[in-house]
């Protein structure tokens, strides 16, 4: 009986840990080289450093995506209900081209930087990306308010920006 109850008490920290809110960027997601739309190295950590002091969703997409391409309305609709903050777009994308011509096709607006090396890299894997569109936030001090969510009317979605006005 002893046992039961021990293996159940580690089973369920186990799943509590997994679905904590991560609050902070691993490093090796802050050190990863990214290139902006002038085609020039910046790392995640610079990126974040030059909004530093806003509200920052981030929309990690790719121009292939479906489930990305439909949910674009949505993040509009967003961007029209909190005009105030910045959206950060990062795309999964193979090259910079199929990238570049993504974000002309679908209108997006916003910051744009490409990862290098796709969702199975360093950075998708350091902030645990098993689908996109995935969407997080991060407020005015630079702490993650949202970790994930895959719809940008999601409620909680919605309900952290408001919390962060």
């Amino acid at each position: 009986m002893k046992k039961i109850i021990g293996l159940l008490s580690v089973f369920l920290t186990m799943i509590s840990c997994t679905n904590a809110q991560q609050t902070a960027f691993k490093q090796e997601a802050l050190s990863n080289v990214m290139i902006t739309t002038e085609n020039e190295s910046i790392t995640f950590q610079e990126i974040l450093k030059k909004y530093e002091g806003q509200n920052i969703v981030i929309d990690v997409w790719a121009s292939w995506c479906s489930d990305c391409i439909k949910g674009m309305p949505k993040v509009k609709a967003l961007q029209e209900q909190f005009p105030g903050v910045t959206y950060l777009f990062i795309s999964m994308d193979k090259n910079n081209e199929a990238w570049t011509r993504g974000i002309a096709k679908y209108d997006v607006k916003g910051e744009h930087y490409l990862t290098s090396d796709g969702m199975k890299g360093v950075f998708g894997s350091s902030i645990d990306l098993d689908w996109i569109p995935r969407y997080m936030v991060v407020d005015r001090t630079g702490k993650i308010a949202l970790f994930k969510v895959i719809e940008a009317d999601d409620n909680k979605l919605i309900e952290t920006l408001k919390s962060l006005k």
